[in-house]
């Protein structure tokens, strides 16, 4: 997990203070938690492809720059950057990246296949 500063009840966290995970070779990401959610920073190469898969847990998948194909109950949808897509608990989906892409999920609850390194499907 991410190193914090506390601020009182608060935690503050810096992406360039924390260590990329280079989970395969076109993928890195960078995360933080809380109690209820968690924020991902994921940095995607062109031709990245995230395999299908599902989670007990909302997603909210904002992309920064860049452009993802999602696949999700077979309904193709690019997103671009500026774009939220909110993917609902269980719900099977893929992505591919169509261009460099840096993209921002919010997990609630947080992700514990994340934080437990069990995510081969990244792997």
């Amino acid at each position: 997990m991410a190193k914090a500063t506390e601020i009182g009840a608060a935690k503050l966290f810096r992406w360039a203070e924390m260590e990329p995970e280079q989970m395969n070779p076109l993928l890195t990401r960078q995360f933080c938690s809380g109690e209820q959610a968690m924020i991902g920073r994921v940095m995607l190469k062109k031709g990245c492809v995230v395999p299908e898969h599902s989670h007990p847990n909302e997603q909210l998948a904002y992309i920064v720059t860049g452009a993802l194909e999602f696949v999700i109950g077979g309904v193709t949808q690019v997103v671009r950057a500026g774009e939220v897509l909110v993917i609902p608990a269980n719900v099977p989906h893929a992505a591919t990246a169509l261009e460099d892409t840096e993209d921002l999920d919010l997990f609630a609850p947080p992700r514990q296949d994340w934080i437990d390194q069990n995510d081969s499907y990244l792997r």
